[in-house]
């Protein structure tokens, strides 16, 4: 044994067991090697044995990645089993192996998520027994914030024809689930693509929009169109009715059009009902599918009396049998930027700040020069970037076993050299747009080349080649990230180590001295936090100030250049208007948005400091890491305080879950901060669009009407958006602090003040619950390894050519 052995066990007030340490020759290696049952050996009394293990797991992270990966188990035959599931972390080829080792380390942490769970379900039970109810209800409290459940999204944005649905087939590894191959036709409704990991089956769920919402589009855009025989087929308004309704809806008068007879295949759109579907085979489910998400009536083929109900579906969810990469991910086919349908409108834009990464998808041989990706992306910008919480934009290119229009038979270096080249330019044209790059810096952007033909039939390209096994990496990584068992169990040991603690004994002058620390330390650090968001206030109001003069002095010559475009008829623009002015200052398909043009000098000002005040990029943290850095320096403390260790221990556990719940709570919050100042515009414009205008100068008098309205509420309407969000923020801030004060100051009282009687011994649920902590740290910190090597090995390389 030496010296620092000798000192960790002085050090943890376990000296009296150097000798047993000493007949084993432990040293400091050695020492870091500690399995479960070595431990068991060295203390074989339960006390002290605790509290080494309670040290234990308080080491710092890269000597927990040391400790032994032994895991616990309540039975021989639990143990073996979760051995053999949880045998490494690290990244193996072929792409196969690596899948099933994710597999079983995923089905480990559920056995332990399980374990532990009854493990508090026995405790719960003894404390209701004794009726102890001041910290049985405490606790039960506490086990409901335990639950964190949140899937990753990935947004999935291009145009019809570019692959989108083959891309996301491939990736997933299910060639016919998603219908595709048809030039004209394409997915109009919002498709999520999720893991069914309770039953062997294909299920689709799918949502209508509300009979009542119907009704507000049916009879203003039926009665617009009327008998018109010169209707436009490429007319938004006529392709959905005569989706719905076939060539008859033109001959009916519009209040007969919610006749029963033209839902009896969907009965559960009239009573505002989800439609289940379930098959034991894709290609079952996709051929179904159609008719509730593609837009297939302008093929110029006869359908007969097939009747399309896309118009009337809100969202579809696949769900897919135990696929390991979606067990925590859901990929999102997304149509285009907005909906004329306020619900859709509204989905979209929830699931569009619910991404954590996006993925661009463009034919490679148009990737660099086709500009309907970068408008999607500039358009989307702001709900992805602060206004969301995107970290990562993926470009994807899709087809790149095609050499050019024509071919397909062409050498592999070929085609690889020009993938190179390819991505060369996409950088170029990613720094070309600076709109996106406030939200998004150089290192959120990746260009993948991908084939999903190759993917599947392999004549041109290698496995590797095709790029689609990084985009699986990518979503194991996505699935690896995910810490619902960790943050549970890490909670349970927190909550375990306050009920052991209490029922140790009394110890009141060591408990009234730790809590005047504890009160101490906690004001400092809640004063520290108030001074640091008083700054961020103030940094606000100066930049929206000077943001506000910048709308009002540019206001007018903005709106005058979106009204009046270059190289646009009168005719043709006023057909883009009308369609605007109808949809609350946004043309979906043109990606335009007049509320967000008048809104962009106040965002402008806001856009770098609310990017650093409240980052996306998992590194840095909200506030200048103020809040992450919140400590009560319960550790410190834990030295000077030896009979309340374990109730310390739950205050540093507490205080985790705290700032974890927060950190949620803010990501959500900034978002609507955020968003504030476009929707503040958008509210004030609405008395500028609703006034209806026809016959021959309808374009001059929508102009006139919009200018007019500017004009008069500009004054107001910047000041007015300015203060919302300054109020927003506020309010956010506020609520983030008196939470932190009011969760830490109970935790303190309960686990230290609480006088509570007949308090059960749960020494046996708290080792192993221990073990199972231990053991997730340390494979959580082996999968922090392993994702940076995935990161490294997924920056994109350029050869020269």
């Amino acid at each position: 044994m030496d010296d620092f052995v000798r000192d960790k066990l002085k050090e943890w007030g376990l000296s009296e067991w150097e000798n047993n340490f000493k007949d084993e020759g432990i040293d400091e290696e050695s020492f870091y090697l500690l399995g479960d049952q070595d431990i068991n050996d060295l203390f074989p009394k339960k006390g002290p044995r605790l509290k080494f293990k309670a040290k234990f797991g308080l080491l710092k992270p890269h000597e927990e990645a040391a400790a032994s990966t032994e895991l616990p188990s309540t039975s021989d035959k639990g143990k073996r089993k979760m051995d053999r599931q949880m045998e490494s972390n690290e990244v193996h080829t072929p792409h196969k192996r690596q899948c099933d080792n994710e597999t079983r380390a995923s089905s480990a942490e559920a056995i332990i998520l399980s374990e532990v769970k009854a493990k508090i379900g026995v405790v719960l039970d003894k404390l209701r027994s004794q009726n102890n109810t001041k910290l049985g209800a405490f606790v039960e409290s506490k086990v409901l914030d335990l639950e964190t459940k949140k899937r990753e999204i990935v947004g999935v944005f291009g145009k019809t024809g570019a692959g989108k649905s083959s891309l996301i087939n491939a990736v997933i590894g299910q060639k016919n689930l998603l219908p595709s191959g048809s030039v004209n036709a394409c997915t109009s409704v919002m498709i999520k693509v999720e893991g069914n990991m309770h039953t062997p089956k294909y299920e689709a769920e799918i949502e209508f929009i509300t009979t009542e919402e119907w009704k507000d589009e049916l009879w203003p855009i039926s009665q617009s169109v009327g008998d018109h025989e010169d209707q436009d087929p490429e007319d938004e308004t006529v392709q959905k009715l005569s989706a719905v309704y076939g060539d008859e809806w033109n001959k009916k008068p519009p209040e007969s059009l919610m006749d029963k007879k033209y839902f009896t295949e969907i009965p559960e759109f009239l009573y505002s009902k989800r439609k289940n579907l379930t098959y034991d085979s894709p290609k079952d489910l996709s051929s179904e599918l159609k008719k509730y998400t593609r837009n297939e009536t302008n093929q110029g083929e006869d359908t007969g009396d097939t009747r399309w109900y896309w118009p009337l579906v809100k969202c579809v969810t696949l769900k897919v049998p135990h696929n390991h990469l979606l067990q925590h991910v859901t990929l999102v086919d997304l149509p285009g930027n907005g909906d004329r349908n306020k619900s859709r409108d509204q989905m979209w834009k929830g699931v569009i700040g619910n991404c954590s990464t996006v993925w661009i998808v463009a034919e490679i041989n148009r990737a660099a020069s086709e500009k309907e990706p970068w408008e999607i992306l500039e358009s989307s910008c702001h709900l992805l970037g602060n206004g969301g919480e995107c970290q990562r934009i993926h470009f994807i290119c899709t087809k790149s076993d095609i050499e050019d229009d024509h071919s397909t038979d062409v050498p592999d270096i070929d085609i690889l050299k020009r993938n190179a080249n390819v991505k060369k330019e996409l950088k170029k044209e990613f720094n070309r747009h600076q709109e996106i790059k406030k939200h998004f810096s150089d290192k959120c952007f990746k260009v993948f080349t991908v084939s999903s033909r190759e993917f599947f039939k392999r004549k041109l390209l290698k496995e590797e080649d095709t790029e689609i096994p990084k985009l699986q990496e990518f979503l194991e990584m996505l699935n690896e990230c995910h810490s619902e068992t960790l943050n549970y169990v890490s909670g349970a040991y927190g909550l375990l180590s306050l009920i052991q603690g209490a029922s140790l004994g009394e110890a009141v002058a060591e408990k009234t001295k730790v809590c005047e620390d504890l009160g101490r330390n906690l004001y400092l650090q809640l004063d520290s936090i108030k001074k640091e968001m008083e700054e961020t206030y103030n940094a606000f109001e100066k930049c929206l100030t000077e943001g506000v003069e910048n709308s009002k002095n540019s206001c007018e010559r903005t709106l005058d250049s979106f009204l009046h475009p270059r190289r646009k008829s009168g005719r043709g623009f006023h057909k883009t208007l009308k369609c605007l002015v109808n949809n609350s200052g946004i043309h979906p398909r043109k990606q335009l948005n007049l509320n967000l043009k008048l809104a962009l000098k106040l965002t402008n000002s806001i856009d770098e400091t609310f990017k650093n005040t409240f980052p996306n990029d998992g590194e840095s943290a909200p506030f200048n890491s103020v809040i992450r850095e919140f400590s009560l320096e319960t550790e410190k403390l834990i030295q000077n305080y030896k009979d309340v260790e374990l109730q310390l221990i739950f205050l540093k556990r507490e205080e985790e879950q705290i700032k974890t719940k927060l950190n949620k709570v803010i990501r959500e919050d900034k978002k609507t901060i955020y968003r504030s100042l476009i929707e503040t515009i958008e509210e004030n414009m609405q008395e500028g669009y609703n006034t209806e205008f026809t016959g021959k100068d309808s374009l001059l008098n929508m102009r006139e009407k919009i200018k007019e309205h500017v004009h008069d509420a500009m004054n107001n309407m910047f000041d007015r958006a300015k203060d919302v969000m300054l109020n927003k923020l506020k309010d956010l801030m506020e609520s983030v602090w008196k939470t932190l004060e009011d969760n830490m100051k109970e935790s303190i009282h309960c686990s230290l003040l609480m006088e509570d009687h007949s308090i059960p011994d749960v020494s046996e649920e708290l080792e192993t619950v221990q073990e199972f902590y231990n053991k997730l740290k340390t494979s959580s910190n082996m999968k922090k390894c392993t994702e940076a090597r995935r990161q490294e090995s997924m920056k994109i390389t350029i050869p020269d050519t």
